[in-house]
């Protein structure tokens, strides 16, 4: 897996339509990082769930969605 360049605006609301979509969750927001031009945060309101980065495999375009769940929070 190869990261290549940053996500556009255009990918950053492709993306974050498609989220909204299959998670039936209509506050979902995907903003660019500053620091990472090949990744957006995910959050759903005010709350961060993940990062969506974005990768070519086998020359392909790609977006994976990585989120990270605390124990505190399966309570």
């Amino acid at each position: 897996m190869t990261k290549t360049n940053a996500v556009t605006p255009d990918e950053l609301k492709r993306v974050e339509a498609y989220l909204r979509k299959t998670f039936g969750a209509p506050t979902i927001k995907v903003k660019g990082r500053q620091k990472a031009a090949d990744a957006a945060e995910v959050y759903v309101g005010d709350e961060f769930l993940g990062v969506v980065s974005k990768d070519t495999e086998d020359g392909e375009l790609c977006y994976q969605f990585s989120m990270t769940i605390l124990d505190i929070d399966l309570a």
